[in-house]
């Protein structure tokens, strides 16, 4: 080939070189690589590239303020605070999670019952009506409050049995004095199927529903006994009877005594039913 052909052809390769384009560059960094399906690691990937997919956390624990990507947007579980408070004074008590979650009574160390340290006793368990609006869901025989026995044992829901122990502990024990001491309470009446004061017609009484008692005296160590029938109105006795009775009305929603009518005369009667215009107390 001549020179000259030579000099022909370089400048026909270098025409065709010149038309085609730039090739792009090279990256200077490389992109953080995304965790492979199947990692066992629980680390949320931050910065993957825009398009692929993002793994949400294992576990979101507070579903008002989640760490990262919110739960609707990841698809986390979100794990629920706990079942909501099902204790008796709860306000709103029942619904769904009510009926589940609300205990029952079990029997505990030491014969205490209703998870009241000084209520002694023994878990009973529903008591059936012998009519529709009797009986007790969750009985337990109480057999002693803040140290002072009831006799005979009586037959009430822990509602109940909680009122008679802040009665005896706040009201009754102050109403009579530290000496003699105070042992026992007798007790007239607690669980029982039947219309108030026993009178036909009558609508039931709260003593059908285990949320009643009635005491008839108050008895002492030295055997000494203070009783409703003998000694209201009467001397010194009368008036620590007064002062129980009178402590009786905010325990209970309802309490009854002599000066109620003729059916309380020997007796006071407490119970738990409560009124929108406060305790009824006569």
């Amino acid at each position: 080939m001549t020179v000259g052909a030579a000099r022909w052809a370089l400048c026909a390769v270098l025409a065709v070189a010149c038309a085609v384009p730039v090739a792009a560059e090279a990256p200077t960094s490389s992109l953080r690589p995304q965790a492979r399906a199947g990692s066992s690691s629980d680390t949320e990937v931050h910065a993957a590239p825009s398009g692929t997919l993002v793994r949400p956390q294992t576990r979101v624990t507070n579903p008002t303020n989640p760490v990262g990507p919110s739960a609707a947007a990841t698809g986390a579980a979100i794990e629920p605070d706990g079942p909501e408070d099902t204790t008796e004074g709860a306000k709103g008590g029942g619904g769904f999670l009510s009926r589940i979650f609300r205990p029952k009574q079990r029997q505990l160390p030491g014969n205490m019952i209703c998870g009241i340290p000084d209520v002694r006793g023994k878990v009973v368990g529903r008591v059936p009506g012998k009519q529709r609006g009797c009986g007790i869901a969750e009985a337990v025989l109480v057999e002693s409050v803040a140290g002072v026995t009831l006799s005979p044992a009586a037959l009430v829901n822990c509602g109940t049995a909680q009122s008679l122990r802040n009665w005896v502990e706040a009201g009754v024990k102050p109403a009579f004095g530290a000496r003699p001491q105070l042992t026992s309470l007798t007790v007239a009446a607690h669980y029982s199927c039947r219309t108030r004061n026993n009178q036909r017609g009558a609508k039931l009484s709260e003593h059908s529903k285990g949320n009643a008692i009635d005491i008839s005296a108050f008895n002492f160590a030295d055997g000494s006994s203070v009783s409703v029938l003998k000694d209201w109105g009467r001397g010194r006795s009368g008036r620590k009877l007064l002062s129980a009775w009178q402590a009786a009305c905010g325990p209970f929603g309802t309490v009854l005594g002599p000066r109620a009518d003729r059916f309380h005369k020997d007796h006071f009667h407490m119970d738990t039913a409560r009124y929108r215009s406060g305790a009824y107390c006569r």
